[in-house]
């Protein structure tokens, strides 16, 4: 519904809340109550006189009646939506709902958006704390240290008749232990608080590189169109301060840079506006690989896609997150389900729908395939790489009789008992 449409509506409620019958407003107005009650209903359009009128009557700025919702509260609520299996009709209501109860709307909008922001916040720890190397060491320090105190304190405590200089050398170690365990505790609050830890709080080069392209919504129009070079845009970024995360990008925009080369993205978001968005359709119509074109549409902002690149040992050399999909940092395997397939069949294109645990039920397309690189040596194993695309699906697409895995946003904590990685852990052989 337009939200010219909507002044009824408003008109409506403004009434009630004044405590005036349809009848009364309609006497004072100058008209009759039946075409009161069609403008009302949104049936018939008003405006000059009579809006201005109506406004007076009400003891409201006509703008009140005439303007819209925010774009971002409906937004919000649409998002909140998505996520749910509502009717397809229930959720284009979402101006008329924010237009009729702007309170509520505000409320829900701002419940979901905290829910969403808590939901990364958790996940990103958890995902921290199975698979981070840097808080794993951190927590052994810790533990070995405490280890040592107590083993240390045990022998003072249980031997009375030890000699002075062993006594002295045992409150030494003690007392070093003792400091070492208040620094490495420092830094083990600094790696899951950085705000109130006292640990400095790092980057690494990977955190950098995503930084950098999530400032430029992973797309580089300037790059592309011949306006810049590579260089200058390491040069200019400000999120890359280390010499391994600006090496990174430019492996990245490098590649970026070759992809538009055969895959224009002009061309490309042609065909999108064309309804063509079938990774193996587009690879046939641009004549390349499947893996270029995934990566070409990671670079379209308003296709709104995820994608996943990772070597055959399982490491992520790339990833795009997309809202609602958790893709894990440091190698969860559940999330990459149809990553890790496509690693098992490379030249093969892998295509699975799932469904995220603890995200409202969100349902995602992935299409995975894996591919040597680099050049071909006799005898020698050749190099894997394995790309996965991720693409939302929409609530009135969910029912098409295409079944769905449920999976979790870590195998070490996975709230799903039955998930794929459990069930067959034989294929993450080959890719972890």
């Amino acid at each position: 519904m337009a939200r010219e449409a909507l002044t009824g509506t408003r008109i409506r409620e403004r009434r009630v809340m004044a405590g005036y019958k349809q009848s009364d407003l309609a006497r004072q107005i100058g008209i009759s109550a039946s075409y009161l009650n069609l403008i009302e209903h949104n049936r018939r359009r008003i405006g000059g006189k009579l809006l201005l009128d109506i406004a007076q009557a009400l003891a409201v700025e006509a703008s009140a009646l005439t303007e819209g919702a925010e774009a971002a509260l409906i937004a919000a609520l649409r998002d909140a939506g998505e996520g749910t299996p509502m009717p397809e009709a229930e959720a284009m209501r979402a101006e008329e709902f924010a237009g009729r109860f702007p309170g509520w709307a505000e409320a829900l909008a701002a419940a979901h958006r905290k829910i969403a922001g808590l939901e990364r916040t958790v996940e990103s720890l958890s995902d921290r704390l199975a698979h981070d190397p840097a808080l794993a060491a951190s927590v052994h320090e810790v533990l070995s240290t405490a280890a040592s105190i107590r083993s240390t304190a045990s022998i003072l405590a249980e031997d009375k008749d030890i000699a002075p200089e062993w006594r002295d050398r045992f409150h030494a170690n003690i007392d070093a232990d003792s400091r070492r365990l208040a620094e490495s505790s420092k830094t083990l609050v600094g790696f899951l608080d950085a705000e109130t830890g006292e640990a400095a709080s790092t980057s690494s080069p990977q955190e950098e590189v995503e930084a950098f392209l999530v400032a430029h919504d992973y797309s580089f129009d300037a790059l592309e169109e011949g306006h810049t070079d590579v260089s200058a845009l390491i040069a200019a970024a400000p999120e890359l301060s280390s010499h391994a995360s600006r090496h990174i990008a430019v492996g990245i925009l490098t590649r970026l840079k070759a992809d538009s080369t055969r895959v224009a993205m002009s061309d490309l978001r042609a065909a999108l506006a064309a309804n063509i968005t079938d990774p193996i359709e587009l690879s046939e119509k641009f004549g390349v690989s499947i893996a270029r074109i995934m990566r070409r549409l990671a670079s379209v902002p308003e296709y709104g896609c995820g994608l996943v690149v990772s070597d055959r040992s399982g490491s992520l050399l790339f990833r795009k997150a997309i809202e609602g999909f958790t893709i894990p940092r440091f190698g969860a395997a559940c999330p990459l389900w149809p990553l890790f397939h496509g690693l098992g069949q490379a030249g093969q294109v892998v295509h699975q729908r799932v469904r995220m645990a603890g995200r409202a039920d969100a349902v995602f397309d992935c299409y995975a395939t894996a591919q040597p690189m680099g050049r071909v040596v006799l005898n020698v194993p050749p190099l894997i790489e394995a790309t996965m695309l991720i693409v939302r699906v929409p609530n009135a697409a969910r029912n098409e009789g295409t079944p769905s895995t449920e999976i979790g946003a870590a195998c070490r904590i996975c709230p799903v008992a039955g998930c794929a990685a459990r069930r067959e852990p034989s294929i993450l052989s080959d890719g972890f």
